[in-house]
């Protein structure tokens, strides 16, 4: 079983840290794209796809110019989030799916996010893609401290917008959408109805929503509605060949797609979209000013089923794309809006990522520390009191692809390929403050300096029996 931590009297802490803010609470959203680059939002410089909602968020609060995911996949980013650890560290370290559904579950005695928020007194619900063990394990959400989960639980399911079923708990909502030739229920419109409902139940008590929507995530398919035809032939396109609905069609394949480019803007549109609907949600209900919104995505953006990041700079200028570890597959796009706290139209240069979150949400909630966190809380960057605590340097792998890992010290930035075979190592090394693009290799001039990388890379890396490295 879990150990039981004792929660702080919250009203003290508050009071001690914004006496002029009060006692309650705030709400916490956090909301996670699904491979959205780092370019693809407005406020980072997207051209091509309006995001106005999201960057809505950005002029109302603070955006992070050097924060990062967890790692390039979905399943060990998320890890990284929910449990404060790198992907050096953390239980779930690749995209490991197991029978009969699912992904392999974190285990029962991983303390999580949730969890501790939970115990903090908030009530807890998750809506969209799981990814970290099948309805009844040990991973499931309900038993990784979420009061109510609506979505897929399967990664590999949440390729496809019309799925046979979503999960509610641990009950199956029959869809029957992937065996017709012409399928009508789209699943994020009703994880979404779902989660809306979710913030109007518990609008009088504090509440923690996690948002993990799909959106963008392959497959190209959205209903074809307004925001579909405010893209449609505005691009040049080449349509993309995959695999149909139909009755012999594959759970985790790509629907083929006429106009990928139009799609594709048009589903970061719809995502925008429930951004907008969210907030529309809390200023309606009067909650708006004491709830904190983050808004962010797991990874880079994906080149699956059509999507042409490169056409829409998805990566904003930066190297890579989802399975990299350059800095266009693991740095994100990441805003907080919290009026009652943070200042509008606020940039903050911290070097922060995924592991960050625990540590801050249990320094905001009066929790206290944990010892086996590794992150470091950014709640003096949001409040601008105190001095910001900074890491010494940030690690992350990549368990495909022959193995990668990557440290940032600074603004140095050091990747080394082939990670699981020492004798055919690769190392490149680029100082991301003259080569933000990392273009320009220096690891054969700076050879004292990959040796440091290394040790730090040696010691940040812990082997798993589950995931094994080395």
């Amino acid at each position: 079983m879990k150990s039981i931590f004792s929660v702080l009297i919250f009203s003290c802490y508050l009071l001690a840290f914004n006496p002029g803010y009060g006692q309650q609470k705030p709400n916490i959203i956090f909301i996670l794209a699904d491979d959205l680059g780092f370019g693809d939002v407005g406020f980072n410089g997207q051209k091509l796809i309006k995001t106005p909602h999201i960057d809505n968020l950005a002029k109302q609060g603070m955006q992070f110019s050097n924060f990062y995911a967890g790692t390039t996949v979905c399943a060990p980013s998320r890890s990284t989030l929910l449990t404060g650890q790198p992907s050096g560290h953390t239980f779930i370290r690749g995209n490991l799916g197991v029978l009969p559904e699912g992904q392999y579950p974190l285990a029962d005695s991983v303390f999580t996010l949730s969890e501790m928020l939970k115990e903090a007194g908030y009530k807890t619900g998750a809506f969209g893609k799981w990814g970290l063990g099948p309805v009844g394990s040990e991973g499931d959400p309900i038993r990784q401290g979420f009061d109510h989960f609506y979505g897929y639980n399967c990664q590999s399911l949440a390729h496809r917008y019309y799925p046979t079923h979503l999960w509610e708990n641990t009950q199956k909502v029959e869809l029957n959408a992937k065996t017709s030739e012409s399928p009508e229920i789209y699943a994020p419109d009703l994880i979404q109805e779902k989660a809306l409902a979710f913030i109007e139940q518990n609008k009088d008590a504090p509440f923690f929503l996690f948002l993990p929507y799909i959106l963008p995530h392959a497959e190209l398919l959205v209903p074809e509605d307004s925001l579909f035809f405010a893209y449609k032939d505005k691009f040049p396109e080449q349509p993309y060949l995959g695999n149909d609905y139909g009755p012999d069609a594959r759970g985790s394949g790509y629907v083929s797609q006429e106009y990928p480019r139009a799609t594709f803007a048009a589903m970061v549109a719809r995502l925008d979209m429930y951004v907008g609907q969210v907030m529309q949600k809390l200023e309606m209900l009067g909650i708006a000013e004491n709830t904190m919104v983050i808004f962010t995505s797991d990874n880079g953006p994906h080149q699956e089923g059509g999507a042409d990041p490169l056409f829409f700079n998805s990566g904003g200028g930066l190297r890579g794309f989802k399975r990299d570890l350059y800095e266009g597959g693991v740095r994100i796009p990441f805003v907080v809006r919290w009026p009652a706290v943070v200042s509008a139209g606020s940039i903050s240069n911290h070097v922060g990522a995924f592991w960050d979150v625990f540590p801050t949400f249990s320094k905001l909630t009066g929790v206290g520390e944990f010892d086996h966190i590794d992150g470091l809380s950014f709640l003096n960057s949001l409040t601008g009191r105190g001095e910001q605590v900074e890491h010494p340097y940030l690690y992350w792998e990549f368990h495909e692809q022959g193995g990668k890992q990557a440290i940032r010290q600074g603004d140095w930035k050091a990747i080394r390929f082939n990670a699981m075979d020492k004798s055919n190592e690769r190392w490149e090394l680029y100082n991301l403050s003259a080569d933000p693009g990392e273009r320009n290799n220096l690891a054969g001039d700076q050879t004292d300096r990959i040796k440091q990388m290394e040790q730090w890379m040696n010691f940040e890396h812990q082997e798993s029996s589950l995931f094994p490295f080395d």
